[in-house]
């Protein structure tokens, strides 16, 4: 797999949450049955807002040539999706969402794995 499509495929994913969670973020958070409440639906939104500004970071940089400042926008994926599997995983084993959960545990997986491959690697053509 090359970078762009990596960033494309990370763009798509965060493009739609971020969007279910800014339009509906109820019906977003009740999926992994989660009570929608006020206050999680505000947290909710702002969270879509974060994912929406990664969905657009990824798509403008998905073509970037290799450079000090595409190797910092990869690191930035890694970390961030590294923390988002740790966090999501915990949240799944301590029961604070149902078992769609886990999709979101795998979705931070993969995205971390293949952004650390292209942080690790020399062969990170765009």
């Amino acid at each position: 797999m090359k970078l762009s499509t990596l960033m494309l495929v990370n763009a798509v994913v965060t493009g739609v949450f971020g969007i279910a969670f800014v339009l509906v973020p109820g019906q977003a958070v009740t999926l992994y049955g989660v009570e929608a409440t006020a206050a999680l639906k505000y947290t909710g939104q702002v969270f879509g807002v974060a994912l929406v500004t990664l969905a657009v970071l990824s798509w403008s940089a998905r073509n970037v040539a290799e450079s000090e400042a595409r190797r910092a926008i990869v690191l930035s994926f890694l970390i961030g999706d590294a923390i988002g599997f740790v966090v999501t995983l915990i949240g799944q084993l301590g029961g604070v969402v149902n078992s769609l959960g886990w999709s979101s545990v795998a979705l931070y997986l993969l995205l971390a794995l293949g952004f650390g491959y292209f942080q690790f690697t020399k062969s990170a053509a765009p």
